[in-house]
């Protein structure tokens, strides 16, 4: 880690452990130019010729005639709008004539160790001793306009995190239209554009093309309720794979609206941007008024996409999830949902509890259903009061009970939305957000609250309380159920009907943080009708998110190789759940089930009552199999090893101890296939000389693991491959471990 300003050459230095980022002040004016980012340099001799400054169209100081030529060509270190950049620019400002150009130049800098605080956003933080930050203030005289753009590098991962900050320094109101995050420019090498792409139910699926010219984007107006786009862009060399290749990626920190694009232009220069969306989003500064956009994640890898998802396991572990659960033992949970939707009573659920608890099942998480009249989805939504007549004896009682079996309690809220039928939208139905006149949209039959507003904050948080101190309720699953529209806010004046998405944000975020300073030690757990809003700003509050509503085990092999590209292991949650599968009505063995949920924070979201005795006891197995296993799979470095994704027949990832001491291997065999031999899986991340004995997971027998009597050298697994025998059928797992000797 290391961060500097050169003075005679005018260089911005920034290293990571293994990438060095630069860069450059030019001319007279301070135009911010991008000189480098890539593989960590040794000397930098030579490196300022990477702005071309010496040749054509050369810099306004020595030929003004040709400033707008200049301007669109120069490698901006951050893009800004209506002065002659025609490439996407990261900030758009309309002053009170209505002029919109902006041209933010350098005025001073500051350099120093730790990380400040984003207000009222989510952000990865550091020390004095494992981070440095960079504050380069801009300035737009002409405007009035001030910008500090933030940077921070990290001892012990490539990551580099960006935001800038807005200040009016004018005497007149200023209309910010759009605010990135951050911005790059660098030569085109051929690039492949990675993203990930879904729909409810298929989150995160990855999707890869050759990046071409003209904009590709990628982008949501959902705000926060997005499985369709996520808020991550990478770009490959050409043949860049898990292992080999050049990789920059890119992830934003935050909920609600966002865009990603990459940019090649008429010269073969690429230009990613990312930040909020600017659609509906317009931001009125007052004189002395500040906006702070949202962090901008960026990663260079020379190891393809394994070594990018290990700088962001290793920031995301080290600097970004705050929960005390980080490096604890998650309980294994059962959910009520899937096994009885709104159909359930305090008998029903303490039957659930009983049986549950003696096959070593920790905490009931009662779900959906509870609160109001609520007996189906189109009711009592804000109405947070326990229904007496389900929950006979109230809350706690129930708790009292499941307690007594030993059992942890967690509960169901969905704090951001309202039913038109409900005590609380006959009472204050401005508190939805609607546009006057028209007929609002509903989903799932509900409306969404105005956040943006303190007294319904206050109120929502207010109730949530009084259930949360009436019983000892450990857990908390926090759900989104639908996605914004027809923003206005009845609190906002009508130059300000641009801030409410990202108002709506900031009030979740606010809401959440007084949850967690209320609650410290809770578990929570955020969910967006599944993975709806599974991104890097609500690892900030929970450090867990649900993953998706499709809990097939073989649907969920790709949505869940996706997510741990980005994501711990740790933060993905992952149950098992009946079969047929409710989302596909799918087959799929009880020990595959558990194999593909035990890659995640494990748990069950079925009626337990109603399985076989032989089901119990697998369970049972399952749970024990997990109480062995959770520390290495919360704590371990995971490698991909084959992607059911492009080979449509099976999948294997790996997971190691930081010694190198043990590892597992995830098999999955989706499709059986006729007269073929075993698979040998090159593994990785062993010790080549050591020797490792391997054991085979088997829940129908009473000794969890079986001994093999196979021994290996480390750099056999790695460089030959670790033979994997057919299995007989479809959709069948496999869980190898192996151990040191």
């Amino acid at each position: 880690m290391n961060l500097q300003y050169l003075e005679e050459e005018r260089i911005f230095r920034l290293d990571t452990p293994g990438t060095s980022y630069l860069i450059g002040i030019v001319g007279e004016e301070g135009f911010l130019g991008h000189i480098y980012y890539g593989g960590r340099l040794a000397d930098l001799s030579g490196i300022k010729t990477l702005l071309r400054t010496e040749e054509a169209p050369y810099t306004p100081d020595t030929n003004d005639r040709e400033r707008i030529s200049f301007l669109d060509s120069f490698p901006m270190e951050y893009s800004f709008h209506g002065v002659g950049d025609y490439r996407e620019s990261c900030v758009r400002v309309r002053d009170a004539a209505g002029a919109g150009a902006v041209c933010l130049t350098y005025v001073k800098h500051e350099i120093f160790r730790g990380k400040e605080k984003l207000p009222g956003l989510p952000a990865v933080f550091g020390g004095q001793d494992d981070v440095m930050s960079l504050a380069i203030t801009c300035e737009d005289k002409a405007l009035g306009l001030g910008a500090v753009l933030k940077y921070s590098v990290f001892a012990d991962t490539d990551a580099i995190a960006k935001s800038v900050c807005f200040t009016n320094l004018g005497e007149k109101p200023l209309y910010l239209e759009k605010a990135l995050s951050g911005c790059l420019d660098m030569d085109n090498r051929e690039f492949d554009v990675l993203t990930l792409h879904g729909s409810w139910g298929r989150e995160r699926h990855m999707e890869r093309k050759k990046l071409g010219h003209g904009k590709f984007k990628v982008s949501s107006l959902r705000d926060g309720n997005c499985h369709q786009e996520h808020p991550f862009l990478a770009l490959l060399s050409p043949g860049a794979d898990q292992d080999a290749g050049e990789v920059y990626g890119f992830h934003f920190v935050y909920s609600g609206n966002f865009m990603a694009q990459a940019e090649v232009n008429q010269f073969d220069s690429v230009r990613v941007v990312m930040g909020i969306e600017p659609e509906d989003f317009c931001w009125k500064l007052e004189p002395g008024e500040s906006f702070q956009t949202p962090e901008m994640i960026t990663v260079y890898s020379e190891k393809g996409l394994s070594g990018m998802t290990k700088s962001l396991h290793t920031l995301y572990r080290k600097h970004l999830i705050r929960s005390p659960y980080l490096h604890k033992r998650r309980p294994i949970l059962i959910n009520n949902w899937e096994g009885t939707y709104f159909d359930f009573n305090e008998e029903k659920l303490i039957e659930i509890a009983r049986q549950s608890a003696a096959l070593g099942i920790e905490m009931l998480v009662m779900d959906d259903g509870w609160f109001g009249d609520r007996c189906d989805d189109s009711r009592s939504l804000g109405d947070w009061q326990v229904n007496q007549e389900k929950l006979k004896g109230g809350l706690p009682y129930l708790v009292e009970q499941v307690k007594a079996l030993g059992m942890q309690f967690g509960i169901w809220f969905e704090p951001e939305m309202i039913s038109p039928d409900s005590r609380l939208y006959r009472e204050h139905p401005d508190w939805a957000i609607a546009i006057p006149g028209r007929r609002p949209g509903m989903a799932r039959n509900q409306y969404v609250l105005d956040l943006s507003r303190k007294e319904v904050r206050d109120h929502i948080m207010e109730e949530m309380f009084d259930i949360l101190h009436s019983a000892d309720i450990a857990y908390v699953k926090w759900d989104m159920n639908r996605p914004l529209t027809d923003l206005h806010s009845a609190a906002l004046a009508p130059d300000r009907q641009g801030e409410l998405a990202h108002r709506f944000v900031l009030g979740m975020y606010e809401m959440q943080e007084r949850l967690l300073a209320e609650f410290p030690g809770l578990l929570l757990e955020n969910c967006s009708s599944g993975g709806g809003r599974f991104d890097p700003g609500m690892l900030y509050y929970s450090p867990q998110i649900w993953c998706s509503d499709d809990t097939d085990a073989v649907e969920r092999l790709a949505i869940q190789e996706s997510t741990a590209m980005l994501y711990p292991l740790s933060t993905i949650g992952a149950h098992v759940s009946v079969c047929p599968n409710h989302a596909v009505g799918r087959n799929t063995p009880l020990e595959t089930r558990g194999f593909v949920a035990l890659a995640g924070t494990f748990g069950y979201e079925l009626d337990i009552t109603k399985l076989t005795e032989e089901e119990k006891e697998l369970v049972s197995r399952q749970t024990r199999l997990y109480g062995s296993l959770c520390e290495l799979i919360r704590e371990g470095d995971y490698y991909r090893l084959a992607s059911y994704q492009e080979n449509h027949s099976y999948d294997c990832f790996q997971v190691n101890a930081a010694d190198g001491g043990q590892a597992l291997v995830f098999y999955t065999q989706v499709l059986n296939e006729t007269n073929r031999k075993a698979r040998f899986i090159p593994l990785r991340g062993l010790l080549e000389e050591a020797r490792y004995v391997l054991y085979q997971a088997d829940i129908k027998t009473e000794e969890l693991f079986v001994y093999t009597n196979r021994i290996f050298s480390g750099s056999v697994l790695m460089k030959a491959g670790l033979p994997v025998e057919r299995m007989w059928g479809d959709f069948q797992g496999r869980l190898l471990y192996l151990k040191k000797i």
